[in-house]
């Protein structure tokens, strides 16, 4: 788990920049009198960022409705509470009042707005920060060199003592559902903000064995259709599923090196006893869909490869048909040099049936010639 805490000076470096430490805010939040720039009050129509915002007391979400702050300061109060803000694409303006609420590091509130980070797990004073990649399998008809298969996303969650953040970016993972589900398993919940982090992976992981699924449906009807007497399917769609499948694996395989930290002894202390069992149980689909991938990669690779040699060997029939007929015209035209030399003692030019003996005569090798090379496969 990487640890971001402060050194010795009291400063962190980040991107060529230095901040003092502790940041609980980014400098951007800052206006230029000094004062805090805060967005309009939670339920304001421009609060579009906050899907849901609840307390959770004992594995029991609390009555009523919460703003984020007002939901944190009774999470602090009450013990074994800790509140839920799940957010969907928030920019820089709505994210920097409630990183400056909940002491987010600045930097992992930037992964945050940007989305564009491969899964990761850090550390960032008493907050851990834990980056995901989310994979939904799109539905399509047969396959072809513009089908889109895999569609990616982002989902980044916030584990503090107190709350946890969920924030998503894209639409291949909603987290409604995950919420409800949980909501149901209060001996879970009552876990605390690391069994919010266990359902949302495991959501993620119960995704990528879909896609995974999917993907390997496509390439039973792929590999049917190239090895069909019918035809073959086009190089560029093959390529284009293998491009998918290149996508899909660089949100899946990296995934696993976070899911090994939570689930080794470097967590003691961090995540529950309890939770650390659940996580284990993911990281165990996550890696059978690891070598489901891998394994469909190399099925993928071969397609291809049989693929290329099909159509090698359709050239090299081509070829031979080409030089088969230009074998049977040769002997027409060997005829027509002959007698287009114009020699004045030529006998059979002073025969009647010369015409059309040598006609006939052109026309019996012609067929001898094609059943020859027919009965040889090159016709």
């Amino acid at each position: 788990m990487a640890d971001q805490n402060n050194g010795a000076n009291g400063h962190t470096r980040g991107r060529g920049r230095t901040w003092t430490a502790p940041v609980r805010a980014m400098t951007r939040i800052i206006g230029a009198d000094g004062t805090p720039r805060h967005l309009p009050a939670e339920g304001s129509p421009t609060r579009s960022a906050v899907v849901d915002c609840a307390l959770y007391v004992d594995g029991v979400r609390q009555d009523g409705q919460w703003d984020y702050a007002g939901a944190l300061a009774a999470a602090r109060e009450q013990p074994n509470s800790f509140v839920w803000l799940g957010l969907h694409e928030p920019d820089e303006q709505e994210m920097a009042p409630i990183a400056e609420a909940y002491g987010l590091h600045e930097l992992a509130v930037e992964d945050a707005i940007k989305a564009e980070q491969r899964p990761k797990l850090e550390r960032f004073n008493d907050v851990v920060f834990l980056v995901c990649r989310t994979a939904r399998y799109l539905e399509h008809g047969r396959l072809t060199e513009h089908s889109e298969v895999v569609e990616t996303g982002q989902v980044l969650i916030f584990i503090g003592p107190a709350f946890v953040i969920t924030v998503r970016h894209g639409n291949a993972a909603k987290l409604s559902p995950v919420r409800a589900d949980l909501e149901a398993r209060q001996e879970l919940l009552a876990q605390g903000p690391w069994a919010v982090a266990y359902a949302v992976t495991d959501r993620i992981v119960d995704h990528y064995i879909e896609v995974a699924d999917g993907i390997e449906d496509d390439l039973d009807a792929l590999e049917e259709e190239v090895f069909s007497r019918t035809g073959g399917a086009s190089i560029q769609s093959i390529y284009q599923l293998k491009r998918e499948l290149v996508e899909f694996r660089r949100a899946v395989v990296p995934f696993q090196r976070p899911l090994l930290t939570l689930t080794s002894d470097a967590s003691r202390g961090t995540v529950p006893k309890e939770v650390r069992r659940y996580f284990r149980d993911v990281q165990d689909h996550l890696s059978r869909t690891i070598e489901q991938i891998t394994a469909d990669d190399d099925l993928l690779n071969s397609i291809l490869q049989a693929r290329l040699a099909q159509v090698s060997v359709d050239q090299n029939n081509d070829m031979r048909k080409i030089a088969a007929w230009a074998a049977i015209a040769t002997v027409w035209t060997a005829a027509a040099g002959i007698y287009g030399m114009n020699f004045k003692f030529m006998p059979e030019l002073e025969w009647r049936y010369s015409y059309p003996f040598l006609i006939m005569l052109l026309v019996i090798v012609s067929v001898i010639l094609y059943r020859s090379f027919r009965r040889n496969g090159w016709l």
